[in-house]
């Protein structure tokens, strides 16, 4: 299989959370063409309007389909995912999936139904959350933490800064004291990342669960007879929307997870730059 005959799939995140889906879809669809795009000139999106969210996610979106023809788009992003997606499948004709908290799949891995969902600001505030509460877990006593700081923390770490366990454990300290909370839903896509970190703040807590692997199997459900609209392909890489301060151990990462180079997407060109073609 040639590189034209692949799928494209585009993964969008206001930050690199969305790597711990894309690295599921990978895994699972390992002969497919990714590319990827985190929105750092407006990091993080949790607390910014909604407004602000869909114009960006829909412009971008938009501009990398100019450059290749995309026959998917991951919103890795649970924030974004609670605004963008109407307006997205108006826009776009080939199949969009969102991001949702793995509240079903929680509510029936816990065995003392006290369960905690770990997300950013924006998405524990959103209705179709307090919904998903009420259709999947109403038996179950659900603690919610919006933070913001770990989304930073999970960015620094995967841009190759250290982290400080003391500040996750002190964004999870309300959940300490609670001995039977033994299932914690990861609802943001940055979170995964410091998984190893949490685990440590919450030992009390026997399952965390993401939706990585779900939307691997969606992805792969969708595909599997769609017709190829890629055309005039690019290599497989990462766009960002700023500039790096730091960039050599996000390059390193990213050339391990498969991506040949990173590019900065000037959303409001209809070309790539000279320093970013090939």
């Amino acid at each position: 299989m040639n590189i034209q005959s692949k799928p494209t799939i585009l993964f969008f995140d206001s930050g690199v959370g969305g790597f711990s889906v894309y690295r599921e879809v990978k895994q699972l669809l390992p002969d497919y063409h990714y590319l990827y795009c985190f929105d750092n000139a407006y990091f993080p999106y949790s607390e910014k309007p909604e407004e602000g969210i869909i114009e960006r996610t829909l412009k971008i979106c938009q501009r990398i389909d100019n450059l290749c023809s995309l026959d998917l788009i991951v919103i890795a992003c649970n924030t974004a995912s609670t605004v963008v997606l109407p307006v997205l499948r108006k826009h776009f004709s080939i199949p969009i999936v969102g991001t949702v908290p793995a509240i079903k799949p929680a509510a029936e891995q816990t065995q003392t139904k006290h369960i905690g969902l770990l997300a950013t600001k924006g998405t524990v505030k959103r209705q179709y959350l307090s919904d998903l509460i009420d259709k999947y877990a109403s038996f179950c006593q659900v603690e919610k933490i919006g933070s913001t700081k770990l989304v930073e923390l999970a960015e620094h770490k995967l841009h190759g800064y250290p982290i400080n366990l003391n500040e996750i454990k002190a964004e999870l300290s309300e959940w300490e004291n609670m001995p039977d909370l033994d299932a914690v839903v990861l609802g943001c896509t940055h979170f995964p990342l410091i998984k190893s970190e949490i685990q440590q703040c919450l030992p009390q807590v026997k399952y965390f669960i993401d939706s990585g692997a779900a939307i691997a199997k969606r992805v792969n459900s969708l595909l599997k007879e769609a017709k190829v609209r890629s055309k005039n392909q690019i290599n497989s890489q990462v766009f960002c929307t700023k500039p790096l301060v730091k960039k050599d151990s996000l390059l390193q990462l990213i050339h391990s997870l498969g991506f040949e180079k990173l590019s900065l997407l000037d959303i409001n060109s209809e070309i790539l730059s000279d320093s970013d073609k090939k």
